[in-house]
């Protein structure tokens, strides 16, 4: 890819570089995030986003926390603060709250060490962050490649919101197979839904497209019905933020709509996630926290109000896929087909 979401600078002592993407497409901007407070503030305002890349980016967070400890003594109540403070920031998604759950708990355990040193903790937290941060770009690189027969030669693709380099640490989910055809070769076109209200298909997901030089069709979200009806849609790949044990998926809000939109016509309907996206805890889609947030991402646009001032607003960030809508789940252990609460336990056991 020709640029990095996310990149730690330093060593325990260093900051976390992070993507604007909030400025995207007009200009590629970073900010350095040398606070957990900053960490906190780029996940929930959307700097940086995507379930993979924001639980990295949390994990790097706990590092930084660590900065301020002077001693051991205050270290758990440190930790245990920083794990609630980051989870807190975006609900939804289960890679934020792994990737916290995990961070937290290794540091816990070297809390109650005998002997243990704050260098100590504040190195053994940087390593698990840094091995949250390598493992993401294997699992996009062999989800491209489980992926990637999916896409035929002349197709057309449909996806929603944004799932390539920008949602993750390395080349994305949904969008990784497209960029491995593309190096196979093969010719195919993407239509890209808006995703409003933050626009994420319109700004994030065309630009990454395009820069990989594959061919780009911007449409509006209540289009999708329309081109599926007239047979212009071959399949629709979209991402994932958490995946219950019966293989309902949460996803960007609209990603319901297009489930049901793809079944009506025929059309194959593709989830890509790493299998750290599954939360068997849950049973079923009802039970995943849907985040609600700020009225002010429907009612303005570029800052502009385009409703009534004072009209009531509505805006869960995401909505859940039910699993028999859904043709395959693709991760990077493999692809899931048909997923039902017996093959998604027999599949995460192996």
């Amino acid at each position: 890819m020709l640029y990095e979401t996310l990149q730690w600078k330093g060593g325990t002592d260093g900051f976390l570089q992070v993507l604007d993407q909030r400025k995207l497409p007009h200009s590629v901007e970073y900010i350095h995030c040398r606070s957990v407070e900053q960490v906190r503030e780029a996940i929930y305002t959307l700097t940086v986003r995507g379930a993979p890349a924001i639980g990295i980016a949390a994990a790097y967070g706990f590092v930084i926390a660590l900065q301020t400890l002077k001693s051991m003594s205050k270290a758990a109540d440190l930790v245990e603060e920083t794990a609630q403070y980051l989870a807190e920031s975006r609900p939804t998604a289960v890679n934020l709250s792994n990737a916290v759950r995990r961070v937290s708990s290794l540091a816990a355990g070297i809390c109650r060490a005998k002997g243990a040193t704050v260098d100590g903790l504040q190195e053994a937290v940087l390593a698990q962050a840094e091995a949250i941060h390598a493992e993401d770009v294997t699992m996009c690189r062999k989800i491209a490649q489980y992926g990637e027969p999916l896409i035929k030669e002349n197709s057309a693709i449909l996806t929603h919101c944004n799932a390539g380099a920008l949602a993750t640490a390395g080349q994305g989910t949904a969008l990784a197979p497209m960029f491995e055809a593309k190096h196979r070769g093969r010719q195919f076109k993407v239509y890209v839904d808006e995703t409003r209200p933050l626009l994420q298909g319109a700004r994030l997901t065309t630009w990454e497209l395009m820069q990989a030089e594959i061919e780009t069709i911007l449409i509006c979200d209540d289009a999708a019905g329309w081109l599926m009806k007239q047979k212009a849609i071959s399949a629709v790949f979209v991402g994932a933020d958490r995946i219950a044990a019966n293989g309902d998926v949460a996803n960007k809000i609209g990603t319901y709509s297009l489930s049901v939109l793809a079944q009506a016509n025929g059309i194959p309907f593709y989830v890509f996630a790493p299998s750290t996206t599954f939360d068997l805890s849950l049973r079923s889609g009802d039970r995943i926290p849907i985040e609600e947030r700020n009225a002010e991402e429907v009612t303005l646009l570029s800052k502009n109000l385009i409703a009534p001032q004072g009209v009531g607003v509505h805006n869960p960030a995401f909505d859940i896929t039910d699993a028999a809508y859904i043709t395959a789940i693709i991760t990077e252990k493999g692809i899931i087909e048909r997923p039902d609460r017996a093959g998604i336990k027999e599949f995460m056991s192996t």
